[in-house]
């Protein structure tokens, strides 16, 4: 078990790490990006990357705090579906109106991978590999499907 301080030690050095490795890649519209503060210029989206001792995951998170017009938003990304999962190559779970760690109602669109522990360092390869191509193939989806969202800005 680790104190707050080496879990808190050992999250920045994982984070600091794959920021980077992945930092000289540039986005889909070349561009220079911070992968791990994703910015999709769209209030109440993102594109979120968490790992604690049992499982990682990456997510699209919805989080207007009015329930209908996140699922304005929800269902928008689910008319994007096909070229969304033809982009990650994978399927996703889709939850509307679930909750987050604060209890704060939200819509997700998410991948895991258990169990994987980002406090153990020879975790860290696989981590990696997992967020990586993800991080990237949201940002080339986001390139195209984020004007789709205009008339909700």
């Amino acid at each position: 078990m680790y104190t707050r301080e080496q879990a808190s030690q050992l999250r920045q050095a994982f984070w600091t790490t794959f920021g980077q490795y992945i930092s000289p890649l540039p986005s889909a519209d070349g561009l220079k990006v911070n992968w791990l503060n994703y910015k999709t210029g769209l209030r109440h989206v993102y594109f979120r990357m968490q790992a604690d001792n049992k499982k990682a995951s990456i997510a699209i998170e919805i989080t207007h705090p009015d329930p209908e017009i996140q699922q304005l938003f929800f269902e928008q990304f689910r008319e994007l579906r096909g070229v969304l999962e033809s982009t990650l190559e994978e399927e996703w779970e889709w939850e509307l109106h679930t909750t987050d760690e604060h209890g704060k109602i939200i819509s997700r669109i998410s991948k895991e991978l258990a169990p994987v522990n980002l406090f153990n360092r020879d975790d860290w390869p696989a981590l990696i590999s997992f967020f990586k191509p993800r991080i990237i193939a949201l940002d080339e989806f986001w390139s195209g499907a984020q004007y789709s969202f205009d008339a909700l800005r």
